[in-house]
């Protein structure tokens, strides 16, 4: 099982899920620092080292979302997951690497 810096514990399954891409997931995001209209929810169209861009149900603005502090959920599939930024705070192309645990930065 895997922890993330924040001491959060995730399973395999969890990790594996979000290892893969998460654009186009629909997302609920519960805390995010500088975000004042929370819970916000909408579908992340876009990934960075240290943001997500989520297009906003219903009005459909994009806001860029600091993932340092965020926690949320994300539904991949049906499947809902929780969403910790700490956790996704790497190069989208290397998430994979380091949350199932092959990359210098893996999760302890």
């Amino acid at each position: 099982m895997g922890t993330s810096r924040s001491g959060t514990e995730f399973d395999a399954d969890t990790l594996g899920a979000l290892a893969g891409e998460i654009i186009g997931a629909p997302v609920v995001v519960d805390i995010a620092p500088g975000l004042v209209h929370l819970p916000l929810r909408g579908t992340i169209v876009d990934e960075t080292l240290h943001l997500l861009a989520v297009r906003r149900d219903p009005d459909g603005r994009v806001v860029k979302v600091p993932k340092e502090g965020l926690t949320g959920t994300v539904f991949l599939g049906e499947r809902p997951l929780p969403l910790r930024g700490e956790l996704l705070r790497v190069r989208p192309e290397d998430r994979t690497k380091r949350l199932l645990g092959r990359g210098r930065r893996s999760v302890r």
